[in-house]
């Protein structure tokens, strides 16, 4: 009776060991279909050459920020340069710029 225990068990471990098969991460697949169209394309692309920035990006001068110099902007630097002309004290003289970072006298 033991040993035909022993032969059962040993035949169930021999089947799960055969039903377990390689996964497809453990052995993937190569030269698919789409793989080879993607090394395809991959080889069809010129080398060495790098695409023009489009956008607000081309425009764009280094370290400006992202700043561009138009109207709009042009117009808000002349609106500060003048607004010192513009806020008037209670008596009518002209308001003391501030430096910034000081305090008022």
């Amino acid at each position: 009776m033991s040993k035909v225990l022993a032969v059962m068990m040993a035949g169930l471990f021999a089947a799960g060991a055969y039903a377990q098969g390689t996964s497809q991460e453990a052995a993937p697949q190569t030269n698919t279909k789409s793989q080879q169209r993607a090394t395809e394309r991959r080889a069809d692309k010129p080398q060495g050459q790098v695409r023009q920035p489009t956008g607000d990006t081309a425009n764009t001068a280094e370290g400006s920020g992202g700043l561009t110099q138009n109207k709009a902007t042009a117009a808000g630097q002349a609106r500060a340069n003048t607004r010192s002309d513009r806020r008037r004290n209670k008596d009518g003289s002209v308001r003391k710029m501030n430096p910034q970072g000081g305090t008022p006298n």
